[in-house]
Order: C-alpha cells, then sequence, then structure tokens
C-alpha cells in the first residue's frame, strides 16, 4: 500500500471511533426532542409573579354618598341593610321625596285621607287637629306645590331588638299658599309669592317587613 492509502484507513479509523464514542455519551436523537436542561444551579429561578393587594367591600357610596363614613347615621342605615339586603338609601329618598309633596300638600288642603296610611297614628291626629282647628275659624287655604329645593338625609337609627329603622330628613320646599276667611278674603300670604317651607321629618319602617311603606312618626323644622 502506499502512504497515501495507509493514510486515509487510519483517519477513517479514528472518525468511526469518535462517532461511536459521541453515541455512548448523547445518545441517538430521532425526530424532534427538547435540547439537553443545563445542570440545575445554572437553571434560571421561578419566575416571580406579581401580586395584587385585592380590596373587598370598601365604603358603600349608597350609604356614604348622605352621611359620614363610619358616623353612627352610617352605622344604622348599614345595620339596615343587612335586616333588609334590597333596602337602598337612594331609592328612600326618591320616596321620601314623593311623600313630602304629597302629605305636605293634603294637610295645606285639609284632606288627610289619602295620606292616613303614610302617617303614625299620632301624627295623623296631629295633622287632623290642626285640620279641624282652621275649619272651626272658617278658614281655607290654597296652595301649590313648586318644587323641592333641598333634600338631605339629617340622621338614621336602627333597634336592632325590633328590627325598626327610623330615618330623619331634612325638607326645604318652596311653594305657594293663600289663606282666605269665611268672606273669601286673603288674610295670609299670595298666589303669587312663592314661599320656603322647612321641615325635619322623621320615617319609621320595620326592616324586612313584607309592607314596603315607611311611615312618618315625628316632624320639626
Amino acid at each position: 500500500m502506499n502512504n497515501a492509502l495507509i493514510q486515509l484507513l487510519v483517519l477513517a479509523g479514528i472518525a468511526v471511533f469518535l462517532i461511536l464514542k459521541l453515541r455512548s455519551v448523547l445518545g441517538t436523537r430521532e425526530g424532534f426532542e427538547k435540547p439537553p436542561l443545563p445542570p440545575e444551579d445554572a437553571r434560571p429561578g421561578p419566575v416571580q409573579q406579581r401580586k395584587f393587594d385585592v380590596i373587598e367591600g370598601g365604603p358603600d357610596r349608597d350609604i356614604t354618598d348622605h352621611v359620614a363614613e363610619g358616623s353612627p347615621s352610617a352605622a344604622a342605615l348599614s345595620a339596615m341593610k343587612q335586616a333588609e339586603p334590597s333596602f337602598s338609601v337612594n331609592t328612600f329618598l326618591q320616596g321620601a321625596r314623593g311623600a313630602y309633596e304629597m302629605i305636605l300638600m293634603a294637610f295645606e288642603r285639609g284632606d288627610l285621607s289619602q295620606v292616613k296610611a303614610f302617617l303614625s297614628p299620632e301624627v295623623y291626629e296631629s295633622f287632623a287637629s290642626a285640620v279641624r282647628a282652621r275649619e272651626e275659624q272658617g278658614l281655607t287655604v290654597e296652595a301649590s306645590f313648586v318644587g323641592l329645593r333641598e333634600l338631605a338625609l339629617h340622621d338614621a337609627t336602627f333597634d336592632q331588638a325590633t328590627r325598626e329603622g327610623e330615618v330623619t330628613v331634612r325638607f326645604v320646599g318652596e311653594l305657594t299658599s293663600v289663606v282666605r276667611n269665611k268672606a273669601g278674603e286673603v288674610i295670609e300670604g299670595s298666589p303669587t309669592e312663592v314661599k320656603r317651607q322647612r321641615d325635619v321629618w322623621t320615617f319609621a319602617r320595620r326592616m324586612g317587613a313584607a309592607d314596603p311603606n315607611w311611615q312618618l312618626v315625628a316632624t320639626g323644622e
């Protein structure tokens, strides 16, 4: 053999030896395989996911829009909601707005029959007594409701034992009112002059009761 052939055979033998050596270390790959993992000490640690603090609950805007957070009135309104989950302060105040106009005008006209169910016995008797006194003097009242200038929740209480809630509301209404004597003469007011009527009314109801209506239980200025 010449030298070139001998060198070729030697190189071929070395190549076969290297291939067999590599197979014993790496194994045989068939198709797609994941690349070998790096040593554990060289692997990246677990991804740290950001944690967000979840604030549950928070102030009840239906309450804190009307009374100070943490106040006794706020605690009372919250207790009413626990006793009756469907109770809403906003909805109550909308009803109080309508009740104020209805009751006030019924009193001015001297006809309480339509609002008796919304008055406690004590308040009804007080209003009825004033109406009777006017009638005995031969006085009549002509009134027209112009609008409500102010409505604000003033106070709230709740009795856990009886489940009775009381909400006090401050009203400033505007109306025209004329008082006439037996002869029809105007002795007070004017049909064109708008006057302001300031009232502080307290409404009460047993929370959770089937009857959804609140009753007027106290009046003041």
